[in-house]
């Protein structure tokens, strides 16, 4: 994956080439596998704390290819106030530091073009979501969000706020890392991503497919069991890569970019998501976790 060793507008730009150049699927990890398990997480957060996406204030600190892929999953689930935040401060159009990169950032977030500090953004927020480096954040910072808060903060190995400090003061927390609970952690989704796009040769991984993938992940769960420390399935859960690759190939499929052969069938959604038919059953994975 050498895309990830590139900028932010450099990744941008080698992904959009890539995928008008190739018939064959094109996925960068570190964006578009970070931002499905981070909304498949919050699909399953807002069950717990019962809001709505659109209801929510957003804030996310680091606005590199990670933080941009998860703003834009997050707003296509539904979330229309996100306020990004870079170690200059709050993001916002009129801002002349900013690079083409942030600049396309900041024309679809911030839509009060607030101004300030990360603590000014996240006055009110409802969620935070970290991908920028350890201890930018602290419990004053979390006092001044709206009330049972959502806090991702995804920095590894150090995360933006050790979930021990921010356990008093927030709703629900997660981390990147595997001994905390809620580990938001990429393995989830792209096993299964690629089996299924790749059972049904579908020509490219976009962003319906993806959601598809996040709502598998979330749906894993039922939603009798889930609770504040338990929001996202265990990386060892090997039924999640099955179930994901299912959901990614029937939407393939329905958008007209997969072909499903005469021995495949369909596989139907509930309204609520939930898989109906396991019918279709993926090819059996190399790996013996």
């Amino acid at each position: 994956d050498r895309v990830s060793t590139q900028s932010t507008w450099g990744c941008f730009e080698i992904e959009e080439r890539l995928r008008k150049e190739l018939d064959i699927p094109v996925f960068h990890d570190d964006q578009h596998g970070t931002a499905v398990v981070t909304t498949a997480a919050l699909i399953n957060s807002l069950k717990v704390v019962q809001k709505r996406p659109e209801d929510l204030k957003v804030v996310v600190l680091g606005v590199g290819a990670a933080g941009t892929a998860c703003t834009k999953m997050m707003m296509l689930l539904g979330v229309r106030n996100v306020i990004g935040v870079d170690r200059k401060g709050i993001v916002s159009k009129d801002r002349k530091d900013l690079n083409d990169a942030k600049r396309e950032f900041a024309a679809f977030t911030n839509p009060d073009n607030l101004r300030g500090s990360v603590r000014d953004a996240m006055r009110g927020a409802d969620m935070f979501l970290g991908l920028a480096g350890p201890g930018l954040i602290t419990v004053e910072d979390l006092k001044v969000m709206n009330s049972d808060p959502i806090v991702f903060a995804l920095a590894n190995p150090t995360p933006e706020i050790m979930p021990d400090d921010a356990l008093p003061h927030v709703a629900i927390m997660a981390t990147g890392r595997s001994d905390f609970p809620n580990q938001i952690n990429n393995v989830l989704c792209f096993p299964g991503i690629f089996r299924g796009a790749l059972d049904v040769k579908a020509t490219t991984i976009n962003d319906e497919m993806c959601m598809a993938a996040a709502q598998a992940i979330a749906n894993s769960i039922p939603e009798a069991d889930l609770f504040q420390e338990y929001i996202i399935p265990s990386v060892f859960d090997r039924s999640v890569a099955h179930t994901v690759a299912r959901a990614v190939a029937d939407k393939a499929v329905e958008l007209g970019i997969g072909q499903r052969h005469s021995s495949m069938a369909s596989v139907s959604m509930s309204p609520t998501g939930t898989l109906r038919s396991v019918d279709y059953q993926p090819k059996e994975f190399a790996f013996k976790p």
